[in-house]
């Protein structure tokens, strides 16, 4: 899992294992270990949830996903969700969460489990 944020955007890019994991188990995690603190993020399926939410608590970022979405996402030809959110500062927050695809560029990264991007077809 990939998460890129800039300014007020935050956009989470899954592999193919990932958003197996996710539509299977309903939840996926990892981390960065800076030493002496340690930042996670993740995505829940949620119930609850009828768009992309986020909460960011305790050095942990958690994008929440309704259910009904997240379920079926890995057997399905769906690549993007978003939503934007107003912030309790009023700001609004754009949220992302999309397959990852192969680059089309040279890239040292492992992308053996990244999906065929469709442009290079």
């Amino acid at each position: 899992m990939k998460i890129r944020i800039k300014g007020d955007s935050i956009r989470f890019r899954l592999t193919q294992t990932e958003v197996q994991a996710l539509s299977n188990n309903g939840k996926i995690y990892d981390s960065t270990n800076f030493g002496t603190t340690k930042f996670s993020y993740g995505i829940v399926l949620t119930s609850e949830a009828e768009n992309l939410s986020i909460k960011f608590e305790n050095n942990s970022i958690v994008l929440e996903m309704p259910e009904v979405n997240g379920k079926s996402w890995f057997s399905n030809d769906i690549i993007t969700f978003d939503h934007t959110i107003k912030t309790t500062s009023g700001n609004d927050l754009y949220l992302l969460l999309e397959k990852d695809f192969t680059c089309l560029d040279n890239t040292i990264e492992d992308q053996s489990d990244n999906y065929p991007n469709p442009k290079l077809s």
